[in-house]
């Protein structure tokens, strides 16, 4: 299912869970208005990660299941749960094929996650365990044109300096595939509804940016080696000149392009 070898987010768990943006509201909304989710449903989140967007369904199905290839995803996914104390999730740490699947699933989720994946190969094994009606949400806002702002040049300037150009991913270097989302659903057994939702703001401080960047594939402090404290520190004097109270806003758009199953 992953392409890029089963350790792309060794290490990340703690930031992630602490520092990626909590995905909006208005995400909850749609989902649960356009699959009509009433507490009846069965749901399954792909690539699931620390499991935040997951919880936030446990109100609005009746099980669900969350599945990642990182271990320490999910087993920082298994502690927030069990904090919340709230849904009936099942966790799994493996791929997709090796989960024994007990039912169908009316609604399957994939947050940023699907660029990572063989996805029409994915999506085959998706549409023989979606029930009709049903359907997979891919959730990304991936915005290749968009323009920059100044703090945010800043801060690509400082992480290209010490991270190089290349953005390194697993054993190997990632690179955005060519064909669309749109195109490889199109192009599967799924009908094809494209949405943008309204945009929204994120508020960042120099240490969620920096926790953010810790969480990714690329980011990953181990690329630094025993450079974390030059780099960290030329991070705030960089951000620190741009805005004296370190805080910085972004506008963030997402989109949620849907695979139904007739």
């Amino acid at each position: 299912m992953n392409m890029y070898g089963s350790e792309l987010f060794k290490g990340a768990a703690t930031y992630y869970s602490k520092n990626r943006p909590i995905y909006p509201s208005a995400l909850i909304r749609f989902l649960v208005e356009t699959f009509s989710l009433n507490g009846e449903q069965h749901l399954l989140d792909l690539g699931c990660g620390t499991g935040h967007l997951t919880i936030r369904f446990s109100d609005w199905c009746k099980e669900i299941v969350g599945i990642d290839l990182e271990p320490e995803m999910i087993e920082e996914a298994k502690r927030l749960h069990d904090e919340i104390r709230i849904g009936q999730i099942q966790w799994f740490n493996g791929r997709l094929e090796e989960y024994k699947h007990t039912d169908q699933y009316h609604l399957v989720m994939i947050a940023k996650a699907f660029h990572w994946m063989d996805r029409r190969e994915v999506l085959d094994e998706l549409y023989e365990i979606i029930s009709p009606g049903g359907g997979v949400a891919i959730i990304d806002n991936y915005e290749p044109d968009k323009l920059l702002t100044p703090w945010q040049e800043r801060f690509k300037d400082v992480v290209e300096k010490w991270y190089g150009n290349e953005r390194k991913a697993g054993n190997s270097t990632y690179t955005h595939p060519v064909a669309s989302h749109e195109d490889i659903i199109s192009q599967s057994k799924f009908h094809l509804e494209s949405h943008t939702l309204p945009t929204y703001e994120i508020t960042w401080t120099i240490e969620s940016l920096l926790g953010n960047l810790y969480s990714t594939s690329y980011g990953s402090k181990r690329f630094l080696g025993t450079n974390v404290p030059l780099f960290e520190r030329e991070v705030r004097e960089a951000m620190l000149e741009l805005s004296e109270s370190g805080v910085f806003k972004e506008e963030a758009t997402l989109s949620v392009k849907i695979g139904r199953k007739k």
